[in-house]
């Protein structure tokens, strides 16, 4: 058998000079596995807002851009290995923009903050980031798999009402279209048939590659997906390319676009979401090394990261993005490949930078339906809850572990369900505790396992 050569191995090494060829591909695969949910919080963002044509070009643009940055000083940090301080956890891991703050970011811009109030409750949770990643070796102890895996399961069922209303249509659609084959006006309204035909193939389409497609098609399933129901959705006039020609080729993000403010609920509600997403993050290094290096993450590796999770997320703010997190899909790939190289994964944040300071490459995805997105997130989701519940049945399931998990989702969904119930209460009050369910959940899942004695 042919040995491979030092080139070719030193893909399995997290430095070295690899074939130019196979990181140039791999780094595509990388990139097409996260670019649908790096792009599509921005557009569900800019949906709730109501932005002009031009702000929705510059959220998408912003959020690609500082994704790439943040993921550049993760693969590539500050500071010497064995040092006393590191900027980055010099790992191959990608960050991109998160679906866990989405519920909490459409209470907020729904309330009518926007993403001035999004921004700033983002300076203040990269900063309990960057709290807990200098004591993350004393707190991690606080925050069990049972604890981390209530969080996500909470966050993948919080999402699901999101995506049933893109698939009809999404609450802000008021576009018509012409039906060609009949020559008739059809306004496709919320809850239309066109609108369910259009999610239910391209989810359709999504499942068959995600089930019986291989390399490639397999791992860009949604994205595929979502070119066949964009496909789809432009046989109903759905597509309109009438923005896409003012877009600019070539532009560079603006220092705060949307302005900044400090609303106390959203700061609140953000920032609990930053210190479970730190925890999180401890995860996603983790399952990085121990699948892809055979080996646990240092505490540098860990300190650096979360730290400069935190930060770049604080820069981000001030740039126009929205909050960025570890994506557990890259995450898979480095498990499955065991390909570890930093010149991959540094392409794969070239490749997102190339693509976020051409606001003509947002603009052309501004124009996708959101019935499409609706058909093509729902798995997202799903696998979301999913993930939650391995994390969860990762410990004994014993009467103590199924009541912290149970009545933290019941309580955290229940109350965003029925938010009604609280509307004797303040306000802020509700933007915290009663429009997100993960606020309630994480609160009570960490007060339960504090609470209830431990098994013997």
């Amino acid at each position: 058998m042919k040995q491979p050569s030092p080139q070719q191995q030193a893909l399995f090494q997290l430095t070295g000079r690899p074939p130019l060829g196979a990181a140039l591909s791999l780094a595509a695969q990388h990139l097409v596995a996260m670019i649908v949910g790096c792009v599509t919080p921005a557009i569900i963002i800019a949906n709730v807002v109501g932005m002009p044509q031009a702000q929705r070009v510059l959220l998408i643009q912003s959020s690609l851009v500082l994704s790439a940055i943040s993921t550049l000083f993760q693969v590539f940090p500050i500071g010497r290995k064995g040092g006393r301080f590191r900027f980055g956890a010099g790992l191959p891991v990608i960050l991109g923009v998160s679906f866990a703050y989405v519920p909490s970011m459409e209470a907020i811009a729904g309330s009518g903050g926007g993403v001035a109030a999004i921004a700033g409750a983002m300076v203040v949770g990269g900063a309990v980031a960057l709290v807990v990643g200098l004591a993350v070796e004393k707190i991690r102890v606080f925050f069990p798999p049972v604890i981390t895996g209530t969080v996500v399961f909470t966050i993948g069922l919080s999402l699901y009402p999101t995506a049933i209303n893109y698939m009809a249509g999404g609450t802000a659609n008021t576009y018509e279209a012409v039906v060609e084959e009949s020559g008739l006006t059809s306004a496709l309204v919320y809850g239309s048939w066109q609108n369910w035909l259009v999610a239910v193939l391209t989810l359709a389409a999504v499942m068959v590659l995600n089930h019986k497609g291989r390399g490639i098609c397999k791992l860009a399933s949604i994205l595929i997906g979502m070119v066949f129901g964009y496909a789809v959705a432009a046989c109903f006039g759905m597509v309109s390319f009438a923005d896409v020609g003012s877009a600019a080729w070539f532009a560079l993000p603006e220092f705060l676009p949307f302005g900044i403010t400090f609303d106390p609920a959203a700061c609140v509600a953000i920032g609990l979401l930053f210190a479970i997403n730190s925890i999180q993050a401890i995860g996603d290094f983790t399952a990085t090394t121990v699948g892809g290096m055979d080996r646990d993450p240092t505490n540098q590796e860990l300190q650096g990261g979360i730290v400069a999770y935190g930060v770049t997320n604080m820069f981000s703010a001030l740039f126009g993005g929205l909050p960025t997190a570890t994506y557990s899909q890259n995450v898979g790939i480095v498990t499955t490949n065991k390909v570890i190289n930093r010149t991959v994964f540094g392409l794969t944040g070239a490749f997102l930078l190339l693509a976020g300071v051409s606001p003509k490459f947002a603009a052309i995805l501004t124009t996708i339906p959101q019935c499409v997105l609706g058909g093509a997130t729902i798995t997202v989701f799903s696998t979301i809850a999913m993930t939650g519940m391995k994390l969860i049945s990762s410990q004994k399931l014993d009467a103590r572990n199924t009541t912290i998990v149970g009545l933290s989702a019941a309580l955290g969904v229940g109350i965003s369900q029925a938010s009604a119930a609280l509307g004797q209460l303040p306000e802020e009050f509700i933007i915290i505790f009663g429009k997100s369910p993960v606020v309630i959940a994480t609160i009570m899942a960490v007060l339960l396992n504090l609470i209830l004695p431990r098994e013997e």
